[in-house]
């Protein structure tokens, strides 16, 4: 057993502990039988404090539950050994956040990293795409995938919780994270003032415009503030009620200027008659 009070939560931890109803029964089981799985924590040398390496939510349950005292298994290893367990301990979960994979790939891409480095410079090279590529293989995806989920951590906070909460969608904030912090903050302020969010369509002229070095707050006003394609009415008009109205061999071409100019021809004598009276 272990003192919660010589216990920390991992630094860097990517993976967020909300006090949600989930947490409350949680935290109702652990009072009335104790924490059943032990958590795995390492010690943190110099000091008589132990970082967790799973077991956030038991850890937080237990303080809400107010028990001074937590079962845990001791494991003696580095912090980049302790980051990938971290981050395996949890991938598999039934529901993660978009903004939660994104920070465990980047942590765990990061312990890659560092453990692929070598003396020599082409080794070192070689580690970025060798771990991403480690990780693409594991969760059954690409290593494309996996690095346009790091991108996303590029992104200020209060677009990334858009975009766990479907506001926003997983391509649009790729192609935003790569503007600076301020700009990002023009697009938030835009979401807001405008009641929209971008388009995948707008988010990649954003950012075309940014790496330009043409974009700037009227900028992204500008092109927030345009149509958008499935924002735009179509009008289907069936076949039957044009039966007859229209010369036959006409193609579907002649046939449209044919509606057009019909229209245009019905909304003169409209203006006509109204200018009459």
């Amino acid at each position: 057993m272990i003192p919660v009070q010589n216990i920390v939560p991992f630094d860097g931890h990517p993976y967020k502990v909300m006090d949600d109803d989930s947490m409350n029964d949680l935290t109702e089981s652990i009072q009335e039988g104790g924490i059943l799985e032990p958590l795995t924590v390492r010690p943190l040398e110099g000091t008589d404090k132990y970082e967790i390496i799973s077991g956030h939510r038991r850890y937080r349950a237990a303080q809400k539950a107010g028990i001074t005292e937590v079962p845990a298994f001791i494991r003696a290893v580095s912090r980049d050994e302790a980051a990938i367990m971290l981050v395996d301990s949890n991938l598999h979960r039934e529901r993660i956040l978009p903004s939660e994979k994104a920070f465990a790939y980047k942590l765990k891409a990061e312990a890659l990293n560092h453990q692929g480095k070598r003396s020599d410079l082409t080794s070192e090279q070689i580690a970025p795409k060798l771990s991403t590529e480690i990780i693409a293989e594991q969760v059954g995806t690409s290593k494309d995938v996996i690095k346009r989920y790091i991108r996303l951590t590029n992104l200020i906070p209060e677009l990334l919780d858009m975009m766990d909460e479907g506001k926003i969608a997983f391509s649009v904030g790729v192609e935003l994270s790569f503007l600076d912090d301020q700009l990002q903050y023009d697009v938030l302020n835009a979401c807001e003032e405008n009641d929209n969010t971008p388009s995948y369509a707008q988010a990649v002229r954003m950012h075309k415009a940014y790496a330009a070095g043409e974009l700037d707050r009227d900028g992204i006003e500008e092109i927030m503030c345009e149509e958008k394609a499935n924002q735009r009415e179509k009008v289907t008009i069936p076949l039957d009620r044009l039966k007859g109205k229209i010369p036959g061999g006409y193609d579907a071409r002649q046939q449209q200027d044919y509606i057009v100019k019909a229209v245009d021809y019905y909304h003169r004598h409209l203006m006509r008659r109204r200018d009459a009276r």
